[in-house]
């Protein structure tokens, strides 16, 4: 259960018990003085559409609105900045040689993020001001594959503001495919934080087995699994990871609404016509180690919805299994991670 405060946050109240009736939890009452405890910020909102600097302000005052319930982890939703390529399945986007799509697309590729350039800069700054961690999902416009085609990409932002890592989504999904160039496994990395380990992945990657199995291989027990907006894809795989990995599992969504398209994007027209009222409803949620929840999935609710987690729970229900330590065999399965960064070239001066 949750509530809406009136400075735009959420937060847990009640027990398990109030959200799935009849079930017995062994959730215990979480100290938040006890250095195994993380608290957790989950930024449920829209982007500015398609607007990188407005999208940019907004993320930041959501950064301070966490900093002020003194969050420590942050999480935003895939491809929030500066959005979701919604156009695709509601223009024919898979015309070839449309002027319309060609025109959407190069306002998109305008609006994605250039890293090298600084372009998240004021977020790092924010970051190491207020001590905090994040996970952001940004469309990423890549200087070493050239600066013209976009990644979907989950950056990983440390409590000192140092970008530690930047995960290209390995696989677009469906439509995305016409607007998304396919990553690499250079961002499969996990992150120490408190006594956590966490990691992330992009939307549909999360049902990407050999992906998953990646990041529990390097000691994940915290994983970040981010998403357009939709409680469909949230509200089962959220429970199952968490049960299979016996980690918490924190799927972040975002917002979209007709309303939240701006004036001035292009085609904006043709794009209305067919679009539904809601194309995103958050569902934003969080899994313990047990598969139960700790928050159920949160929908058509913009703000910040934040809890606080014990690391003693993911010892306790790895007790009975370890999906990569006592209850695997690594003398009959194992994998192999390639985490080379690609590019078309490799210059040698």
């Amino acid at each position: 259960m949750y509530s809406l405060l009136q400075n735009g946050t959420f937060k847990a109240k009640g027990s398990y018990k109030d959200v799935i009736p009849n079930k017995t939890s062994t959730l215990k009452m979480i100290q938040t003085d006890n250095k195994n405890t993380l608290k957790i910020g989950m930024a449920q909102i829209s982007p500015v559409w398609l607007n990188k600097q407005k999208t940019i302000d907004k993320i930041k005052t959501y950064i301070k609105k966490a900093a002020d319930d003194n969050c420590e982890l942050l999480v935003f939703g895939e491809a929030l900045l500066p959005g979701y390529p919604f156009w695709i399945s509601l223009t024919d986007g898979a015309k070839f040689n449309s002027t319309t799509q060609k025109e959407i697309h190069a306002h998109y590729v305008k609006n994605s993020i250039q890293i090298e350039a600084g372009e998240l800069d004021e977020i790092c700054a924010l970051a190491k001001e207020n001590s905090m961690a994040m996970y952001l999902g940004i469309m990423e416009r890549a200087k070493n594959r050239g600066g013209h085609s976009i990644y979907c990409s989950l950056v990983y932002i440390d409590a000192n503001g140092d970008i530690k890592s930047v995960h290209r989504k390995l696989q677009p999904t469906y439509d995305e495919r016409l607007t998304w160039a396919p990553g690499d496994g250079n961002g499969l990395r996990v992150h120490d934080l408190k006594d956590f380990c966490v990691g992330g992945l992009n939307c549909w990657e999360n049902w990407m087995p050999l992906s998953r199995t990646a990041l529990y291989g390097m000691g994940e027990n915290l994983h970040i699994a981010v998403w357009p907006g939709s409680d469909y894809n949230t509200l089962d795989i959220t429970r199952f990871i968490a049960r299979e990995s016996r980690s918490f599992v924190v799927s972040v969504s975002s917002l979209m609404k007709v309303e939240d398209f701006p004036a001035d994007t292009p085609h904006l027209q043709e794009i209305l016509k067919n679009a539904p009222d809601t194309m995103a409803n958050g569902g934003s949620c969080i899994a313990g180690p047990d598969g139960e929840w700790i928050i159920p999935p949160v929908i058509d609710k913009e703000g910040l919805i934040t809890s606080t987690i014990d690391f003693n729970r993911v010892l306790e229900e790895r007790q009975n299994f370890d999906p990569v330590g006592h209850y695997s065999r690594p003398d009959v399965t194992k994998l192999t991670v390639n985490r080379e960064r690609q590019s078309i070239i490799d210059i040698i001066d």
